[in-house]
């Protein structure tokens, strides 16, 4: 090999990874991305009807507790908050990548972010309206205790305890849940356009042309488009610390061991990024792979999240480390056995040491290459860390109350079957309006893509000398 061209492939060899394969046109792109809509995957159907079969656990659970009360869980004393808390914060924490990717990595001009937004956007919706229930079901009563929540126009002469953190998940999950829904919608309306353009029946242009609003693709509609898009990402960048903080000072305010820390706040929106990236590969694998996205979501995408994945693994460790830290530090009694005693050798243990195992060592993986585009480690390593952030969440919540300051008021927790439904039933809920979203609306964002297909090509030709 002549030196030119052996420099050459060294410069190929040392190249990133595409975040497109291959030279697509734009006609290829609406063929590949809109199949799913207009041609359904027989494996879809049998997802949808599965998911939509264990959506029945939820029904039954919901309905047995307002039916009978929340005696029908596991919760007593000591342990008043048990999966019903543990279950909000997991879903809640599972949106922030969502954000994440969608707002933060557009505003830092990210553009790996392309092919997998509006996943994450999706999920962000349909995580926070699996969260939302759990507040809503807690409170016991809820035709009688949720107006409690809100500032409606006051005709009783009492207001909401704007003190309790319980009144600060209200506004931070639904300004949220409302910001999330209007970004995603947003970024869909060029795309519901395309759908309109290219459906071949009359009930699905009508359809789509009414949620297109009347899109026509014009300079000045895209004008607007991108004002709209930037200012709603920069409302939501502060949502992903606020919303997860505000959700951690439900913990952090109290004076049980345990929770009465400052470093909660970082440490939540760590291990909400960590564990929704997590979920976003759990879902975006096996869709690639279905859909045959491989294209478009390459390896360069999965491994970039695995990157992301990391860092917050060792942001979400080291909070691990000065949590133990403080504990021998401030030489404070009830602390220290709470950490050294109750977490690593009580009764639940074995949930603890998961949790370390998910959280810190399986994530150490992502330090090789090897690991990172993996395909198979990368899903196997993405649900050990949901398993892993689930049980992080048991152990703030129910370790913590078990043990309480007087060894008279100690007790055990079990779950009930109503609290495996409930849970059982979110997770198949979600996955039901996730596969939906999969079906009805592109789950890539096509005219991101195809924007980014034509400056990738643009690029290339202006280094080889060319004319784009």
């Amino acid at each position: 090999m002549t030196p030119p061209a052996q420099a050459a492939a060294e410069r190929e060899a040392l190249a990133p990874m595409p975040l497109i394969a291959g030279h697509p046109t734009d006609a290829q792109l609406n063929t590949e991305l809109l199949a799913p809509i207009f041609s359904p995957n027989e494996t879809w159907k049998k997802l949808v009807g599965l998911a939509a079969m264990g959506s029945g656990m939820l029904v039954i659970g919901l309905t047995v507790t307002i039916a009978r009360g929340i005696g029908m869980w596991g919760n007593n004393q000591p342990v008043g908050w048990a999966y019903d808390i543990i279950n909000f914060v997991w879903w809640i924490g599972i949106g922030h990548a969502g954000t994440l990717i969608s707002a933060i990595l557009l505003l830092f001009q990210q553009k790996w972010r392309t092919s997998i937004n509006r996943f994450a956007e999706a999920m962000t919706i349909f995580a926070v309206m699996q969260a939302a229930m759990f507040p809503l079901v807690h409170t016991g009563r809820p035709w009688f205790a949720i107006y409690w929540l809100f500032p409606y126009p006051n005709t009783m002469g009492i207001w909401p305890n704007f003190k309790s953190p319980l009144i600060w998940d209200v506004f931070a999950v639904s300004t949220y849940f409302t910001i999330s829904l209007l970004f995603w919608y947003l970024g869909l309306i060029p795309d519901l356009a395309t759908l309109r353009d290219t459906a071949t029946k009359r009930t699905q242009r009508i359809a789509y042309g009414i949620f297109a609003l009347g899109w026509k693709g014009s300079s000045r509609h895209w004008q607007h488009y991108r004002i709209g898009y930037l200012i709603l990402a920069g409302i939501s960048t502060p949502l992903v610390l606020s919303v997860h903080s505000i959700v951690s000072f439900d913990f952090a305010v109290s004076q049980l061991p345990g929770w009465h820390t400052t470093i909660f706040p970082p440490y939540f929106v760590a291990g909400a990024v960590f564990g929704g990236f997590a979920m976003v590969l759990t879902l975006i694998i096996p869709a690639r792979k279905v859909f045959r996205f491989n294209n478009v979501i390459t390896d360069r995408h999965l491994e970039n999240m695995a990157k992301v994945m990391l860092v917050t693994s060792m942001i979400v460790s080291y909070g691990y480390l000065m949590e133990n830290f403080m504990a021998w530090y401030s030489a404070n009694p009830y602390e220290s056995y709470l950490f050294f005693v109750t977490r690593p050798f009580g009764h639940y243990a074995a949930i603890y040491w998961i949790m370390l195992f998910c959280n810190v060592i399986v994530p150490q993986t992502f330090w090789w290459k090897k690991a990172r585009t993996s395909v198979a480690w990368l899903w196997i390593a993405s649900i050990l860390v949901g398993i892993g952030m689930w049980a992080e969440r048991f152990v703030i919540i129910v370790i913590s109350l078990y043990r309480d300051f007087l060894p008279s008021s100690w007790g055990l927790y079990a779950p009930t079957w109503v609290d495996w439904f409930i849970f059982g039933g979110t997770i198949s809920f979600f996955s039901l309006l996730f596969l939906l979203f999969l079906r009805f609306v592109p789950s890539v964002a096509l005219a991101e893509v195809k924007e980014l297909n034509h400056e990738m090509q643009h690029e290339k030709a202006h280094a080889a000398g060319g004319h784009p």
